[in-house]
């Protein structure tokens, strides 16, 4: 992708990805959007992944009246939870693009912010439910390697910390070594903008599906490179190879919407074909969306067991 050199401001709201960007510390980041965003989940009627009983607590006033296990009310006369766990704790991986187009961005916030505040929140979930957690940073190769433990969510928000994006990136060699490096089959979560042909990427991803790895897909990208909205003529540098081009944007912008939309539709529809879960995010959007798609995943996943 050339990215263009102009930068622009963009609006806020509460949970933009922009708000939470000045929240330097990335536990808290998560905390804040995964917190919030239970807490709205609860308020509806969608209850999250398949649960097993754990054991029972005395019913507090704003509990869930649904989770009342009323026939130890028959027996006892008294209200009680019923609580849960997860009826797996799954090998949790999230594999994340670092590099150099990564680093591009339209506003206040690039791709690789964008892609570290959505694997933050999702290894902060998923340790939350008590799953083991691990994380692989790659370019052209890996970058580093956390392997999946209860233990790990404190050095996987500190590499995220640190992560920055200035290498080329290619797919094939460092998913293969990551693939390698897992073992054990559980939830892999791949983030990138993912500039390579459709052919070339599923080559990339689909070994960690045939490994017998559930595969969850988010395909980060900025909203100048969807609608492409430039107007005046200018230079355009790629960002892995530096090189430079100049464009006129009013005669290249339909051409490259359609190049675009087809290059979307073609990836989403080989995912679905090999049973891999996408999701295209704009980082302009809250992370709330996500996060959601991650637990609709999830719940797919847990009934297909």
């Amino acid at each position: 992708m050339a990215a263009p050199r102009t930068r622009t401001a963009a609006g806020t709201q509460f949970l933009d990805p922009a708000v939470l960007g000045r929240i330097s510390n990335l536990e808290l980041l998560a905390r804040t959007v995964v917190d919030g965003f239970l807490t709205g989940l609860h308020r509806s009627p969608y209850l999250g992944f398949s649960m097993d009983f754990a054991e029972h607590r005395p019913y507090m006033p704003g509990d869930d009246i649904r989770r009342i296990d009323w026939r130890l009310f028959a027996r006892t006369d008294r209200h009680y939870i019923k609580l849960f766990e997860a009826d797996t704790n799954a090998n949790f991986s999230i594999l994340l693009d670092v590099s150099a187009s990564m680093s591009y961005g339209s506003h206040s916030l690039a791709k690789l912010d964008y892609a570290r505040y959505l694997a933050a929140c999702l290894a902060y979930f998923s340790n939350k439910q008590r799953d083991r957690v691990g994380m692989v940073t790659f370019d052209h190769e890996v970058v580093d390697f956390i392997p999946p433990s209860m233990k790990h969510l404190d050095t996987i928000l500190h590499t995220l910390d640190r992560a920055e994006a200035g290498r080329p990136g290619k797919l094939a060699d460092p998913l293969l070594k990551a693939n390698e490096m897992l073992g054990r089959k559980g939830i892999l979560v791949v983030i990138s903008d993912f500039y390579e042909e459709p052919d070339e990427v599923l080559a990339a991803i689909g070994p960690l599906r045939a490994r017998g790895h559930d595969v969850i897909v988010f395909h980060v990208m900025d909203p100048y490179e969807l609608d492409f909205p430039f107007e005046e003529a200018s230079g355009f540098e790629d960002l892995e190879t530096l090189e430079q081009v100049p464009v006129v944007p009013g005669k290249l912008r339909d051409d490259y919407v359609a190049m675009m939309r087809a290059h979307l539709e073609t990836l989403e529809k080989r995912f679905k074909d090999n049973r891999i879960d996408y999701a295209l995010l704009d980082t302009s959007k809250p992370l709330d969306s996500a996060l959601f798609q991650y637990l609709l995943s999830r719940e797919k996943m847990s009934k297909g067991r």
